[in-house]
């Protein structure tokens, strides 16, 4: 489990793609807290680590994550945002984040506001019905609080500490965002859908 607060920005370093998915080796500082078989959030895309060394880790994304993510279409150079799990005691200063992505969004406009810049994302109806004003949704992995929403997507407000932070910092139009709703608005939806169905 993870809370959406992006701990550094790594570097892809090798991304060798394969008829089962895609491996990925990325350099950064975090790599020293990794062991093999460790958890880590790799733009919101909870993956193991495969091997792990002072620099650098290494992780398999099966095909089914490359469906769904934006991971496929990462390469040398690229930088990603990380996040370790959450360790029991720590404070959960973002929201629960499964690392479980569950669509791509595109990020529509940037715009600034002061020191904020306001950006909005496109998104489909399927993950927009999860989406509520002043609600929670990470974004690449970063957990920001839904500014306002309609029925092509949504906006989010991104203070300074996030735009240095992570990479939603470089954010431009065009470029496709790994989208993980609150897992709480579809656990209750599941719990009501049947009751509802019973009582028409």
């Amino acid at each position: 489990m993870f809370t959406g607060l992006v701990a550094e920005r790594g570097t892809v370093r090798t991304a060798e793609r394969g008829e089962g998915g895609l491996r990925l080796e990325v350099t950064t500082p975090l790599a020293a807290e990794l062991a093999t078989g460790d958890s880590v959030a790799v733009n919101g895309v909870c993956l193991t680590a495969a091997w792990a060394e002072a620099g650098a880790f290494s992780a398999y994304v099966m095909a089914e994550t490359v469906r769904r993510s934006s991971l496929g279409a990462l390469s040398a150079g690229d930088e990603v945002n990380l996040e370790l799990p959450l360790r029991a005691g720590d404070r959960l200063g973002g929201h629960v984040v499964q690392g479980h992505v569950d669509g791509v969004g595109e990020i529509e406009s940037v715009e600034g506001e002061g020191p904020a810049r306001v950006v909005r994302v496109c998104a489909a109806p399927e993950l927009l019905r999860y989406v509520v004003e002043k609600g929670s949704i990470a974004v690449d992995g970063a957990s920001l609080t839904v500014a306002s929403v309609d029925g092509d997507g949504f906006a989010v407000s991104l203070i300074p500490e996030t735009l240095e932070r992570t990479t939603l910092g470089a954010a431009a139009p065009g470029r496709p965002v790994n989208l993980e709703v609150d897992v709480l608005a579809k656990h209750v939806e599941k719990l009501l859908i049947p009751t509802a169905e019973v009582r028409a």
